[in-house]
């Protein structure tokens, strides 16, 4: 899309730049008015024949060519540019619609359920547990600043308290769901998303990997820390992502998701008002 707006932009540029040039050359050519000259100009550029004036220079016949050749081909540039960017733009509203619906069932497969079970032995989330209870009258505006605290706070999970034989079975269950997933083309495609899938297949390999849970050594869990921690943080800002789009398309969805937020300790489905 970026490429495209840019070739745009040069085109457009060009065919200022035409229309100028040729505009101040009828004037000089044909001594015409600059009104007179922009219509003249006009005219030639578009092909469509002399009827009311045409060309008395040999000159001007000339720097008409020139302005036909010049000016079409800038014309269908601009065009053909407008064209692209408008079918990329479906193209990518239709895709982000498919990844946005998968979103939807990551989390409800999965991601809520992680995001329930890290947050309740996050040793720090009281630090920003208000700025994750998304409410019914959230903003762009709100959103984009819970994101930004969320990126620059440091999540801490408990390592003493969380059971990792627990959350292995159960990223093991789901193993093939997320599989899955990563094989959809048009969801790895979204790079945050992809990466977050790629910190729970690590941690889901670290935990595996180890006989038993019981009698890790401190070295050991705070290595596991650090790798739960990195997916656990990715998962919170990808859902602030998929929040933020289901406030402004699926109203109903998202209030759903409002009721049942993971970091709210007394969410529920119930609708009480």
């Amino acid at each position: 899309m970026q490429t495209v707006r840019r070739r745009l932009k040069i085109f457009l540029a060009i065919f200022l730049v035409v229309i100028t040039a040729g505009t101040v050359g009828f004037m000089v050519l044909e001594d015409l008015s600059f009104f007179e000259a922009f219509y003249y100009n006009i005219v030639t550029m578009s092909t469509v024949g002399y009827g009311d004036i045409h060309p008395t220079k040999q000159a001007s016949r000339i720097f008409a060519i020139l302005l036909i050749v010049v000016g079409v081909g800038t014309f269908l540039g601009v065009i053909a540019n407008i064209t692209e960017m408008i079918l990329l733009r479906r193209e990518t509203q239709s895709r982000m619609r498919k990844v946005n619906m998968l979103l939807g069932v990551f989390f409800s497969e999965v991601g809520c359920k992680l995001l329930s079970l890290f947050s309740g032995y996050d040793q720090a989330i009281d630090e920003i547990r208000e700025d994750l209870l998304v409410r019914p009258d959230w903003t762009e505006d709100r959103f984009s600043v819970a994101q930004k605290i969320v990126k620059k706070h440091n999540l801490r999970i408990d390592m003493r308290l969380i059971d990792l034989e627990t959350l292995l079975a159960f990223l093991n269950i789901k193993r093939g769901f997320l599989v899955s997933l990563l094989e959809n083309s048009v969801l790895i495609e979204q790079e945050e998303f992809g990466e977050a899938l790629l910190a729970l297949f690590h941690l889901t390999d670290e935990l595996s990997c180890r006989d038993g849970m019981n009698n890790l050594p401190d070295s050991d869990r705070n290595h596991l820390a650090g790798d739960m921690n990195r997916a656990y943080k990715k998962l919170v800002e990808q859902w602030l992502v998929y929040m933020s789009h289901l406030k402004n398309q699926y109203p109903y969805l998202f209030s759903l998701a409002v009721r049942k937020n993971p970091f709210d300790p007394e969410a529920s489905p119930i609708v009480l008002q």
